[in-house]
């Protein structure tokens, strides 16, 4: 039997006023459509096809690490119609169909897992996701009878009697693969708008004496997005869900309301999360962390016992025992060591910086490889660009750079060197050598006296 989901994509948006595809707006830093189809996977549902219209290309971009197949719907024709879209995918399988939108990124695994056993255990023909709400004006209501669903009536056709139900249709479904296809080859337009409505097919299965289900969940998970208050209103939901979850692992966040952490964050026990802090992408933050206040961590991997300041660190992994910032920033494919000292206002760019190396102030290190031990002075610079290519600089084991050093690209300091303060390298140096590039000092005696008497 299949289990698979269709996700409907084809919407551009218009309440939601921009040139991107609704779809790909971002919560907690992840695209509405992605959490959709992440949430399938973990519901165990292999096959996902995204139906996709306005800005196809854009979907396919934002979703094309996601391992989906597409349908396409040309023209923007009801619900119905983008399943209708879908026949290919749906063609030869048999088994349970889950129906989602991918404006609406609050649905849990859980409740998927649940409507689709429910489905599957009520030997439904159709099963909705439903939500009882205090004040369902302008939803459509589910009619029962013994219990069952009879009919989905939209707001403005209720009658006064229907008008005070207050449990409404979600617009999620399952659906029996086989029931669904034929009923889509009876759905009509015949209407106002001349759209062909999913719903419409919970109809033709009613009147064919097929079992319609549904399932109550919380009216949080079935929310859609449509305008930028409602992208708020999803982003402030799942940032709640996803620290709560957080501390709930044992992790202290100090200020949730002003700590931001991406969907797919992962946090180890006993790390400390002071506000402002704002988590992203991939990250991975080990054990016993802290992260003081108002520090960025995108795509990243930060060992245990790491201490961050205020610093950025993108694309990059930070050993254990590590210290970053204030005002650091580390920046892509950077790996930086266990037991490292990365102090304020260093900037590290696509190098590697050894165990038990410090670089504590006024740094910038580019295009490098650097040994275990070494000590950067303060104002040291890596000067890794001629004005048309990058080059690479090594420094060897136990390395001690002095302050204000250049060292100009290509060059090597080998292990156990020593450079003097103030100096320009544009040699290697040997192992165990004391390099000193810089003029040598004059002092001309007399010279303010002489200065002043011209005056």
């Amino acid at each position: 039997m299949n289990k698979c989901a269709l996700i409907l994509a084809a919407g551009q948006g218009k309440r939601i006023k921009s040139n991107l595809p609704k779809v790909l707006h971002k919560v907690c830093g992840k695209e509405m459509v992605n959490h959709v189809i992440d949430t399938m996977r973990v519901a165990g549902l292999d096959e996902v096809n995204v139906i996709v219209g306005k800005g196809a290309d854009l979907v396919r971009e934002g979703t094309k690490d996601r391992n989906v197949s597409y349908s396409l719907q040309e023209e923007q024709l009801g619900t119905g119609h983008a399943v209708k879209c879908a026949k290919e995918f749906l063609s030869g399988k048999k088994g349970v169909i889950a129906i989602f939108t991918g404006d609406a990124p609050l649905i849990t695994a859980d409740t998927v897992k649940d409507v689709i056993e429910t489905h599957i255990k009520e030997n439904n023909g159709a099963t909705l996701l439903t939500s009882i709400i205090d004040n369902p004006t302008g939803y459509g209501r589910i009619i029962r009878k013994d219990n069952q669903v009879e009919k989905i009536v939209e707001h403005k056709d209720c009658n006064e009697q229907e008008l005070k139900v207050n449990e409404i249709n979600a617009g999620m479904y399952c659906f029996d693969i086989e029931l669904l296809l034929s009923s889509l080859e009876k759905l009509s337009n015949n209407n106002a708008q001349g759209e062909y409505y999913l719903t419409d097919v919970i109809g033709i299965l009613k009147s064919e004496g097929k079992k319609i289900g549904a399932m109550v969940t919380e009216f949080e998970e079935t929310i859609g997005v449509n305008s930028r208050v409602e992208l708020a209103i999803a982003e402030n939901i799942l940032k709640e869900r996803i620290n709560k979850k957080h501390m709930e692992n044992g992790i202290t966040i100090i200020d949730p309301s002003n700590t931001y952490i991406g969907a797919d964050v992962e946090i180890g026990q006993d790390t400390i999360i002071y506000p402002g802090n704002i988590l992203e992408g991939n990250t991975k933050i080990g054990e016993n962390c802290v992260l003081y206040p108002n520090s960025r961590i995108a795509n990243s991997t930060i060992g245990n016992e790491v201490e961050i300041q205020s610093s950025v660190i993108l694309d990059s992994q930070v050993g254990d025992e590590t210290t970053v910032g204030p005002f650091a920033y580390i920046r892509p494919e950077s790996n930086i060591g266990k037991k490292v000292r990365i102090g304020d206002f260093v900037e590290i760019k696509k190098s590697t910086i050894g165990d038990d190396t410090k670089v504590s102030h006024l740094t910038y290190i580019g295009d490098a490889k650097v040994g275990s031990g070494c000590n950067f002075g303060c104002g040291t610079v890596v000067v890794n660009y001629d004005g048309k290519n990058k080059h690479k600089t090594i420094v060897g084991n136990n390395a001690f750079i002095g302050c204000n050093t250049n060292l100009v690209s290509p060059v090597e300091v080998k292990d156990n060197s020593y450079i003097a303060a103030g100096s320009t390298i544009t040699k290697d140096v040997p192992e165990g050598n004391l390099a000193i590039a810089r003029a040598k000092q004059t002092n001309i005696e007399g010279w303010v006296e002489k200065k002043s008497s011209k005056k």
